[in-house]
């Protein structure tokens, strides 16, 4: 078998991401590098922000920069993207959302989006993003990013359609090209983070990390077909992955992502304006934007438009 057939087998969730999975055979052992858990919601969430159609499966996924041991679920988040998959037609839409968007954060006032995970963890940032989009996520998955990096190396790279030539003089000197580019599992977290030299910040950022998403898909998607695919994949997630989910959800899950068609996947970043407010610069996120891009995408995973 070969070495990027078994590491996709491996990755078959963290598609939804752009993220890796567990592959080290003792968690027990090995400190936390990814996690899945279902959204408990809280009391006082109205209960039209959760509808979304039966055959939708929603997700906040999130870039953990927690540092060696620390608790990766409760430190600040950096990528946010909320998920949508239609389990029926194969479409998929990303939102994503600046890691330093002002919002409310349930029980701490307000605050940097990302904040939430550090103040009361995946429900509490869930909770955050779905008060901003209108709809609540079903399950909320985290990951550190030197994780990423490896997970990206070993399946072989992936390919994004890079709309800008752009450098970053911390992170990648020489910069990346425009237009179809492969990146190993290092270029991939350098383009998923940098943000210093592009026009338009962690707008772009986030724009970024949505096309390394699509990129992990697509190559998820070539190898669905692969005898077992989908079963050992989803074995090795439950020896790996710290979850509570049943094997049953789990398998749903991973056939939903391994179903999504490229050509039917929409993705759009909340935008807004720039504030300093206690001493920081904060991202005044366009919430009205927000919801449109939730209510497009709740019931059939397709966002109209950006």
């Amino acid at each position: 078998m070969s070495v990027v057939r078994r590491a996709l087998r491996s990755a078959v969730l963290a598609a939804i991401l752009g993220v890796a999975l567990v592959v080290v055979p003792d968690s027990g052992v090995h400190p936390m590098e990814s996690a899945l858990v279902k959204v408990e919601v809280a009391e006082g969430v109205d209960i039209g922000d959760l509808a979304h159609g039966e055959d939708v499966i929603t997700f906040l996924a999130v870039g953990s920069d927690a540092r060696p041991g620390e608790d990766m679920l409760r430190t600040r988040g950096d990528a946010l993207h909320m998920i949508f998959l239609n389990t029926k037609t194969g479409a998929a839409a990303d939102i994503g959302i600046p890691r330093d968007s002002y919002v409310p954060i349930p029980g701490a006032g307000s605050d940097r989006i990302n904040a939430a995970l550090y103040y009361g963890g995946p429900d509490a940032l869930g909770q955050a993003v779905g008060n901003l989009v209108g709809v609540q996520p079903d399950y909320v998955f985290v990951t550190r990013f030197l994780y990423f990096q490896h997970m990206i190396q070993d399946i072989g790279g992936v390919t994004v359609d890079n709309p800008r030539a752009f450098a970053d003089a911390y992170m990648r000197p020489e910069g990346f090209a425009a237009g179809e580019i492969h990146l190993n599992g290092q270029g991939a977290l350098q383009f998923a983070r940098a943000r210093k030299e592009l026009p338009g910040g962690d707008f772009d950022r986030s724009a970024n990390q949505s096309r390394i998403i699509a990129g992990i898909q697509r190559k998820i998607r070539d190898h669905q077909d692969d005898k077992g695919f989908i079963a050992r994949g989803v074995l090795s997630v439950m020896e790996n992955l710290h979850t509570d989910l049943a094997p049953s959800e789990l398998f749903r899950i991973a056939h939903a992502i391994a179903d999504v068609d490229p050509a039917k996947v929409t993705s759009c970043v909340v935008h807004g304006g720039f504030a300093n407010i206690g001493g920081a610069s904060v991202v005044t996120p366009d919430t009205a934007a927000a919801r449109r891009y939730g209510d497009d995408a709740r019931n059939d995973a397709t966002i109209k438009s950006c």
